[in-house]
């Protein structure tokens, strides 16, 4: 069989850099006798999977390579702290108010990504209850 000039075979796929490196990698055996190898991935199977994931994400912060469906809601669950050095409650209702347009915005685009499971709907905010927080916040001062 002769080759083309790319130097891949008739018929052969189109493999990247990266995928090209691997599979020759796995043919020298690279990957062969590593630690751990056929036993299941710690935290990652179980009750506690999702709590490992999302602590993993936050220990890396990973925030700006977050799906936006992800983003949003690390942002919502962080509203408070946002929040609490701002001068005047109309200016945490208008934080607030913004963080829901942009929740109500994602709702209406397709998801990011190829799966949008049971949790993955955000729902806006309180923006009373942040106010309250807040309010809670300066008295504590």
């Amino acid at each position: 069989m002769s080759e083309n000039p790319a130097g891949r075979k008739p018929g052969q796929r189109n493999e990247s850099v990266h995928d090209r490196l691997i599979r020759e990698a796995q043919e020298r055996g690279g990957f062969d006798n590593l630690k751990g190898a056929g036993k299941p991935l710690r935290h990652l199977t179980g009750p506690g999977a999702r709590d490992w994931v999302t602590q993993w994400v936050q220990r890396e912060d990973l925030s700006g390579v977050l799906p936006p469906e992800l983003a949003l809601r690390k942002e919502a669950e962080k509203i408070v702290d946002t929040c609490a050095d701002l001068p005047t409650e109309a200016e945490v209702r208008s934080v607030v108010d913004e963080l829901n347009r942009r929740i109500r915005e994602m709702r209406l685009r397709p998801p990011s990504g190829h799966y949008r499971g049971p949790d993955s709907f955000l729902r806006t905010v309180s923006a009373d209850r942040v106010v309250g927080e807040w309010r809670e916040r300066r008295a504590g001062r």
